[in-house]
């Protein structure tokens, strides 16, 4: 075996006028010490393990992804996976599990003649993966990679594949064994070993991985593995899966594979551990929805749909060519009988993170912004008269989901709302800080609770709030339940907060979107796999009722609201399905002042939030770059009909939303700075 030693190289694109805060810290350094009570066999003294990697320069993107069995990441994290091969940044995935399943490599209808082969299912598995892999990185899918073996924080041994034409390129395989069925009871899992069902769970290794000891990790181990690795590769950006993916009502069967969601909760517990080192990278996660995907509007226009698709075809070996020299198979034939999957790759979703309600105005004129770094808080403020940010300022309190948003109250000061994650006794609560004085510090954090009677019963399935503040300054917060209805609490008078209830709706999917208008109305609208409910107040003060109709189509979900630029009532953003064509609609009451609006013919397509600023627009671009174009204050063009906007696009990466405001353009990069576009640049 070649020992490969390579620095993970910077190369992210900076196109924004201003960037902030850049990630620093001391070198990565191989993490080889066990942390607590270790019962994995030691590694062999024969073994060969790769050397210490360079950190990242200090204002490079670093992408680190981590899923439970090869192909959740291409079938539910691409095209956001292409994107940072292209950009050139370090990108490292971590496999949890062999992904072994029955041991049989083959389309359904040759199943029954097919011997099963676990070890060499799982190696025809990962011949997917480096094959889809490099294709993607370097156009050619036989670019070869250096494999050896690395030891892990729990004691163990992990493979670790190097892409040689393009060495930023990692693949970590773990090889734990996965439970074999989506929600059936397999207490030799990672389900199991999250509840204390089994005190350890054991390897599943690949035939020909170099990493050839057979070992067995406890829970403290998998945490210890999992950090480890963020120790060596210290990431300013992680990508998982939804920890939080909900069950069905009646059957309490989890909507996702039960590998996908506990994965989740190892890695969200491995970054709470990594949060407290001392000197690393600020690192921001997004979450990605996988199996529910099938049931929603499609997200992806057709060009990004179709490569997406070619790379699944590529894993799944449908050519039959063996030109990866194992007798294994040089891909994962179970899935070549459907490539698409259930419409995964016509589709990605983000499971929070959505809001493009974070960027604020002080009353003296200043800016703040706010997102989650490290599951903490982060702050950065621009003064009035200044051309750069301040931050981040990170506020004490950690667990923070991803996805924040932010109101401003009647008195000058901003309250910001989101969600944190209690690992000791797993649950998901909404969060609150607020502004001591207009323009000042932000106070301690305040639980307001949830409407989930357990996690057992919902996975503690909540989105993100959204937030409408009356004339009085009373918030009304609104949320979707496990059970897709939404749930608000009021805040009253004296500043406490009345009971949960429930607001209703069905099969409401996404995170919800509130605004207040002029008048100080307050709407709230969520979306359905077929079109959009509002629930709105009539008049200042009063109740918020609803849901009506609003008899607009269906949308990706991903929706965003604001004050209408003319003053009366507000104004919806959305996207066209399979298109990612931006529309808006007009609300004055609970439908739509005149049909909606379209801006047909772009030329960014992308999925995601549409962030509409007073005159400026932002969203994410098929290229994955922000898009920013100017727009006028009625909107442009009606359906059918009117030019297009011109877009500008910036050329870095970014994760969750963009922020529009008059003044400018913000978003937060994946080297974990705040970007800043100013308008009329």
């Amino acid at each position: 075996m070649t020992v490969v030693t390579t620095a993970l190289v910077g190369g992210a694109l900076a196109g924004a006028l201003t960037v902030t805060g850049t990630p620093d810290g001391p070198e990565a350094h191989a993490a080889t010490g066990a942390k607590g009570a270790m019962h994995a066999q030691a590694p062999s003294s024969g073994r060969t393990a790769a050397k210490a990697l360079p950190a990242p320069a200090p204002a490079s993107a670093s992408v680190m992804q981590f899923v439970a069995h090869p192909d959740d990441d291409l079938f539910f994290m691409n095209p956001d996976i292409s994107q940072s091969l292209h950009s050139g940044s370090p990108l490292t995935s971590v496999y949890l599990t062999a992904g072994e399943s029955d041991g049989v490599n083959a389309r359904p209808r040759d199943a029954a003649g097919t011997a099963a082969d676990k070890a060499g299912y799982a190696e025809a598995r990962q011949n997917g993966i480096r094959a889809a892999y490099a294709e993607m990185a370097t156009g050619s899918r036989t670019s070869p990679w250096e494999r050896v073996a690395i030891p892990t924080a729990g004691g163990a041994w992990a493979e670790l594949d190097t892409l040689r034409a393009k060495p930023h390129v990692k693949l970590v395989w773990l090889q734990m064994r996965e439970a074999g069925s989506i929600s059936d009871d397999r207490p030799h899992s990672l389900n199991g070993l999250w509840h204390g069902r089994v005190t350890e769970l054991g390897s599943q290794l690949s035939a020909g991985t170099p990493a050839a000891a057979d070992f067995s990790y406890n829970k403290g181990q998998v945490v210890a593995t999992l950090a480890g690795l963020l120790e060596r590769f210290r990431p300013t950006f992680v990508r998982m899966q939804d920890p939080t993916p909900g069950t069905y009502p009646g059957t309490g069967a989890y909507r996702d594979h039960q590998d996908h969601l506990y994965g989740a909760r190892f890695v969200q517990e491995a970054l709470a551990g990594y949060a407290e080192t001392p000197g690393h990278p600020h690192v921001g996660v997004q979450n990605y929805l996988g199996y529910p995907t099938s049931a929603l509007p499609h997200t992806l226009d057709a060009e990004a749909a179709g490569a997406k698709l070619r790379t699944l075809r590529t894993y799944a070996w449908l050519d039959g060519v063996a030109d990866c020299g194992t007798l294994a198979g040089c891909g994962d034939l179970k899935v070549a009988a459907r490539p698409a999957g259930r419409g995964w790759t016509q589709t990605v979703r983000y499971a929070r993170g959505t809001s493009t309600s974070w960027v604020q105005r002080d009353p003296d004129g200043g800016l703040r912004a706010f997102s989650v770094l490290d599951g903490r808080l982060a702050t950065w403020r621009k003064a009035a008269d200044a051309v750069a940010w301040r931050g981040p300022e990170l506020l004490p309190g950690g667990g923070l989901d991803s996805g924040v948003t932010s109101v401003p109250l009647p008195d000058g000061r901003i309250a910001v709302y989101g969600t944190r994650t209690l690992l000791a006794d797993y649950r998901r609560e909404v969060v609150t800080t607020v502004q001591a004085a207009p323009g000042g510090a932000f106070g301690p954090w305040r639980s307001l609770g949830t409407p989930e009677p357990d996690d057992a019963s919902g996975t503690s399935d909540i989105s993100a709030p959204a937030v409408t503040v009356g004339a009085d300054g009373r918030a009304t917060l609104v949320l979707r339940d496990s059970r897709h209805r939404l749930t608000s609490r009021e805040q009253l008078a004296g500043g406490g907060w009345g009971p949960w209830r429930v607001l209703g709706g069905a099969e409401v999917y996404g995170d919800p979107v509130a605004a207040t208008d002029a008048a100080g109305r307050g709407y709230v609208f969520a979306s359905t796999p077929k079109s959009v409910l509002v629930w709105a107040r009539r008049h200042p003060g009063g109740p918020l009722t609803g849901p009506a109709p609003t008899g607009l189509p269906a949308t990706t979900l991903a929706l965003s609201a604001s004050p209408a630029p003319d003053g009366d009532g507000v104004r919806l953003w959305f996207r066209k399905p399979a298109s990612g064509d931006l529309r808006s609609a007009d609300f004055s009451g609970t439908a739509p002042v005149s049909p909606f609006r379209e801006l047909p013919g772009t030329g960014v397509a992308g999925f995601g939030p549409v962030s509409g600023g007073d005159g400026l627009l932002a969203v994410r671009s098929r290229t994955g770059f922000l898009a920013t174009a100017s727009h006028g204050r009625t909107g442009t063009g009606r359906t059918g009909a009117g030019a297009p906007p011109v877009w500008t696009q910036e050329r870095f990466l970014f994760s969750g939303a963009p922020g529009a405001g008059t003044d400018g353009v913000a978003a937060m990069g994946l080297d974990g700075r705040l970007h800043w576009t100013p308008a009329g640049r």
